[in-house]
């Protein structure tokens, strides 16, 4: 019976040991494979700290198990060859059972029994000792004399173990603090630190989370008044030093830089706050993938196989809840790789590749998505076995599976049921995997792609958004509009310079540090405005993601920003190239632009030809709409602008077969922007059809004499006359020439 205050503990310490079997169960696999001395030393010291820590807690029988483990693993110590597999297989089993008797321990429920363990470590230990070079034979009659003359002094030894044990239960009592385990467990010490914790529930930490954003817009609000009120100051020293103004421009001065002040203290807080949510609501992704290195493990021993797991970008954290949805996808999609994908080390051998297979699992995050491969270097999916496997299953009809392209094949795995093994094993036959994992990945707003090589392996990336705190956005402006571009993809920015540019007649390619990187334009890739090649000064930002890099041209880069991007409504969560949008400080919208969608150029073909374009102008956001909807059901190709000065940026760089502007605009009215146009040689024969809200003689007199071919009132627009008028002024343009 325990004592009710270390009761207490027990939650607290069935984490930490949770910690040190997962740290010793990775020693003991690797050092199955070769010995390495700090591996080794690291893997006593784990076993030693669970037998005092449990010592500690007045847990005898977990004690004197590890203390048992210890016995069979300290008489390797100094050896160079690496762990007998039998040893390995025993300890491996034993610590499972050992950290269940903690977990019912702490539950109060059935305790599993510990004898069969420690019959089983007694024997490996005899049958390890056994075949140590320069043993005598065990049927030797001295060998067995002097066989039980160690046994005697092993029972000194173990005299003197339970009276160190005992001294090491009453000296933490007496102290009233846990005692030291080893100098080298710093994590373990901190673990124990941490033994007295709270439970808050998840509800409660995603309100205060909601408040920290909250928080943060205040924030990035008190930046924009502060630039306000730059820009006032600004003014009125425009007006000449003046005692009018002397006065309150000090004053003013003197509260920007509080606000400034007062603005930076805010984002250390809003940062400090979110960096303390964070480790309270996420783990490490390797605590879901490292126990995955015995799943590996244990099943090449039951397949025959060799494998090796490799894990890349482990430290990422990751919602709690989120992980413990992943765990179930991952351990399947692992298991399958070693299971289906990887050969048998003399089918490799034959391939010419190394005889132990490869299962990497890498994790990336950029912004708020996350990405994480499952690869091997195995034998790819087999199509014919996937094609026979359906027709079997009469998953798809005949004809059609026989027109299928390999793309199309792959995605039939994922299909209920589905399974191209004949017989049922404890891994695989049974149909039900692959469905359950894509289900569950979508039920986490995820998806989930499969890409294989025949002879060189197969993939699988899961992309899925994570919601938990801010992110780094460089928003940019393209045309009219201002895009998200998640920062960690964003290599470096540079200007455009036509010296640098290799510019053929399908592609354009930036010659970036030795290197020649393609060249593709924001709006084109939007389907915002036509192709164009990128003029001098232009700004270009090279991207990097998925193992792919881009040089993406832009019309101006506005700054990075801290921005929560939440995912877009479930009408448009399809859209391929979004990940989210995010409000600025003022409340605009910014749709986040996906760094994969970007830098995958090769799935995209820009349409040059066969498409009539047309430019539409106007500062109302719904004319605008109205315009282009009138115009795209007539099959035209439409690109925007929302003032005269953005209009006449996009016709130095694109063609258009017709402008439609609006006359009523700022700084530059319709009037304005058709005599500019009409000043450039290139733009002399393009229709310009000019739109305005009054239908008076004297404003299309005076559009004529801009140099403007047609007239529209906001009457006839709405009433349906704009493709009309468009036909009209293009035929007599036609007719002219």
């Amino acid at each position: 019976m325990l004592d009710p205050m270390m009761e207490q503990l027990l939650p607290g310490f069935v984490d930490e040991c949770k910690e040190i079997v997962e740290r010793v169960t990775d020693h003991l696999i690797e050092l199955e494979k070769a010995h390495e001395r700090l591996r080794f030393d690291d893997l006593a010291r784990g076993l030693h700290t669970l037998k005092g820590s449990a010592a500690t807690l007045g847990l005898a029988e977990l004690s004197e198990l590890a203390h048992r483990m210890e016995d069979a693993v300290l008489p390797l110590r100094g050896k160079t060859t690496a762990l007998p597999g039998a040893l390995t297989d025993a300890l491996l089993k034993t610590l499972d059972t050992w950290m269940a008797h903690l977990r019912a321990t702490t539950a109060k429920s059935e305790l599993p029994d510990l004898k069969p363990s420690h019959k089983l470590l007694e024997a490996v230990r005899h049958a390890v000792q056994a075949v140590e070079p320069g043993k005598p034979a065990a049927n030797n009659g001295k060998a067995g004399a002097e066989k039980r003359k160690p046994s005697a002094a092993a029972e000194k030894e173990k005299e003197k173990e339970k009276k160190s044990s005992k001294r090491e239960r009453e000296a933490p009592v007496a102290r009233a603090e846990p005692a030291p385990a080893e100098p080298a467990a710093e994590e373990d010490a901190g673990a124990a630190e941490e033994a007295g914790s709270w439970r808050v529930r998840t509800r409660e930490v995603v309100s205060l989370l909601h408040e920290v954003e909250r928080l943060r817009e205040v924030r990035l609000r008190l930046e924009e008044r502060r630039r306000e009120l730059e820009r006032g100051i600004s003014q009125l020293a425009r007006l000449g030093i003046l005692a009018q103004t002397a006065e309150v421009r000090a004053l003013l001065m003197g509260v920007q830089r509080a606000l400034s002040a007062d603005g930076d203290e805010a984002g250390d807080i809003v940062a400090s706050m979110e960096d303390e949510l964070k480790a309270i609501c996420t783990l490490p992704v390797r605590t879901v993938l490292e126990p995955l290195r015995r799943s590996v493990r244990d099943l090449c021993k039951q397949s025959g196989k060799l494998a090796r797991l490799s894990i890349v970008g482990g430290e990422v954290s990751l919602d709690r809840r989120v992980l413990e949805s992943l765990r179930g996808p991952l351990v399947h999609l692992v298991r399958n790789a070693v299971d289906h994908g990887l050969e048998v080390p003399d089918v490799r051998e034959a391939r010419g590749k190394h005889r132990e297979g490869i299962v990497v699992v890498r994790v990336e995050q950029q912004g708020n998505m996350l990405f994480i491969e499952v690869s091997d270097d195995g034998n790819g999916l087999d199509l014919a076995l996937i094609k026979q496997a359906a027709r079997e299953l009469s998953i798809v009809p005949g004809v059609e599976l026989d027109a299928m392209a390999p793309a199309q094949l792959h995605q039939l795995i994922f299909r209920n049921g589905f399974s191209t093994r004949r017989t049922v094993t404890e891994v695989s036959g049974r149909g039900v995997g692959m469905d359950v994992v894509r289900s569950q990945i979508q039920a986490l707003q995820g998806h989930i792609e499969v890409q294989s090589t025949p002879g060189q392996g197969t993939r699988f990336t899961l992309t899925l958004p994570a919601e938990l705190g801010s992110s780094p956005v460089l928003v940019v402006r393209c045309g009219e509009h201002e895009l998200g571009i998640p920062m960690p993809a964003v290599e470096t920015s540079l200007l455009a310079r036509s010296g640098e540019l290799r510019v053929a007649r399908t592609r354009v390619q930036l010659s970036h540090r030795d290197h020649l990187i393609p060249v593709q334009d924001l709006g084109t890739l939007l389907a915002l405005r036509q192709p164009e090649v990128p003029h001098d000064g232009q700004p270009l930002l090279v991207l990097q993601s998925q193992g792919r890099r881009i040089a993406l041209a832009v019309d101006e880069v506005i700054g990075d920003r801290e921005l929560v991007i939440r995912p877009l409504p479930p009408e448009v969560r399809d859209l391929a190239a979004y990940q989210g949008a995010a409000t600025l400080a003022r409340g605009e919208l910014v749709l986040i632009v996906r760094s994969d969608w970007l830098t995958g150029v090769e799935r995209r073909e820009a349409n040059l030809t066969g498409t009539r374009r047309a430019l539409v102008v106007d500062d109302s956001l719904t004319a605008r709409a109205l315009h282009r909807t009138a115009l795209e059901s007539a099959g035209w190709s439409v690109h925007t602008a929302s003032s005269g000065r953005q209009a006449l940026e996009q016709l130095r760089h694109s063609a258009y077969d017709v402008m439609v502007s609006d006359i009523g605009m700022d700084e530059m009215d319709g009037y304005q922007l058709t005599v500019q146009a009409r000043a450039r040689p290139e733009l002399e024969a393009m229709p310009i059809i000019l739109v305005s809200a009054r239908d008076s003689e004297s404003d299309q007199q005076r559009g004529a004499a801009s140099g403007a071919d047609g007239f529209l009132s906001k009457k006839d627009c709405a009433a349906g006359r704009l493709i009309a008028e468009v036909q009209t002024v293009i035929a007599r343009r036609k007719g002219a020439a």
